[in-house]
């Protein structure tokens, strides 16, 4: 009986028909159109853009070198060389991001102990010279120091879904 019903679809070309229904009532309907770049989109905080690194609230850098992020990252784009203080701490020396490897998968944040390591909700950024899209530890602090604000609320709301 199936089979029967299936010949009879295929003759009458049910199956186009019913794309060209839907066809038509999309067709009619209201267009949702953004007039980028002077409206935006909503955006979840939970975005992963453009990478950053945070200090403490003294000031102090966040990252202890421990190189976990480094070894989670399945597209290697991160680079990390570190050593001691004299007060026995571990800071890095050294804290590159190749964007252009870089798959925006967010291991890295989640590899993080002190949650040095964040991607921020920022997508526009563009690279007009080669090798500018290697992030060194100084810009990613300086985007860490600009966006302090919302990272921070972003984490809160985060801190919800686990």
């Amino acid at each position: 009986m199936k089979s029967i019903i299936n010949i009879i679809k295929s003759f009458t070309l049910f199956e186009l028909l019913k794309g060209m229904s839907l066809t038509g009532r999309r067709l009619v309907s209201k267009k949702f159109t953004v007039q980028y770049p002077e409206e935006k989109t909503p955006q979840s905080p939970r975005f992963r853009g453009l990478h950053a690194l945070r200090r403490y609230p003294s000031g102090e850098e966040r990252c202890i070198g421990c190189k976990l992020c480094e070894a989670v990252c399945p597209a290697l784009a991160i680079t990390i060389d570190s050593e001691e203080r004299e007060d026995g701490s571990r800071r890095t020396t050294r804290y590159d991001i190749d964007l252009f490897k870089c798959v925006y998968c967010g291991f890295c944040e989640e590899a993080c102990p002190v949650d040095a390591i964040v991607e921020t909700r920022i997508f526009e950024y563009s690279f007009f010279e080669r090798g500018t899209q290697v992030m060194t530890k100084e810009m990613l602090l300086e985007v860490g120091r600009k966006h302090e604000e919302q990272i921070a609320k972003d984490r809160q709301v985060d801190a919800q879904y686990r």
